[in-house]
């Protein structure tokens, strides 16, 4: 592999600056944290590093190095996301520094248009995708919902345990719920019943399924009570009660 001139090095790296720059100025105008410096900065150090491995005269020393740059900039790009509260800002930012870095890879290694063409798609997806992602962002989800943890409790004879379970996890098959754990203990007044609780995640409103599950064992004739609430253990005040401010509760006597 016959190393790059001194001309050949000079070219490349101004293209790969030059296509960085024009990535970071729809940063810099969108007020973003890393702008036409820090863009520019990216892609000619990224070709600056590539062109290095060309000078070596090593042929495998440019793919060696490319890979390095890929993963050097995860770690630039990571310096970038923030996180405030519920919310992760900066992943769009990281994404195109990455891509800058692939702009100056491109350019390093003397392929003009694709280093060109790399930044129009750069620069498209930000201005013209930016529309069509806030549209989305107001069409209501399909559920309504989030996703919440919900608890089902059943007292029940203990000879009956194992058909409840069974029930219980046939009647939760449904791609909307996930089984989080599923444990059983006996009573502390009543050795011969037992209480059985279910900690599952249910996507969307949960009234009409829990209900009716609710609704179906309450027919058995070993079940002695049965509910289901909502179970947002990681939220507890420094009185240790509860933040949730919906609370729902079944419950069905059997016999005795």
């Amino acid at each position: 592999m016959a190393s790059p001139s001194d001309v050949e090095f000079i070219t490349r790296v101004l293209l790969a600056t030059a296509c960085g720059a024009a990535i970071g100025l729809e940063r810099q105008y969108r007020s973003r944290t890393a702008g036409l410096r820090t863009q520019a900065l990216v892609a000619a150090g990224a070709a600056a590093f590539v062109l290095f491995g060309e000078q070596a005269g090593v042929p495998a020393a440019p793919l060696q190095i490319a890979a390095y740059v890929v993963s050097g900039v995860g770690f630039l790009g990571g310096g970038v996301i923030l996180r405030q509260g519920f919310t992760v800002q900066g992943l769009n930012t990281a994404a195109t520094l990455w891509c800058s870095a692939a702009v100056g890879c491109q350019a390093a290694g003397g392929h003009l248009v694709p280093a060109v063409a790399l930044t129009v798609i750069v620069l498209s997806i930000h201005t013209l995708l930016r529309p069509l992602g806030r549209l989305l962002d107001r069409i209501p989800a399909v559920n309504g919902e989030s996703v919440a943890n919900y608890t089902v409790l059943v007292e029940a004879q203990r000879t009956d345990e194992p058909q409840l379970r069974a029930q219980i996890l046939a009647a939760l098959a449904q791609p909307q719920v996930t089984v989080r754990g599923v444990a059983g203990r006996a009573l502390d007044d009543d050795a011969d019943h037992r209480r059985l609780r279910v900690d599952i995640e249910v996507e969307g409103k949960p009234d009409a399924l829990l209900d009716g599950l609710v609704g179906r064992l309450s027919l058995e004739p070993g079940v002695q009570a049965i509910s289901w609430r909502t179970d947002d253990t990681d939220a507890y005040g420094d009185d240790h009660r509860p933040r949730w401010r919906w609370l729902r509760r079944r419950r069905y006597r059997g016999g005795d």
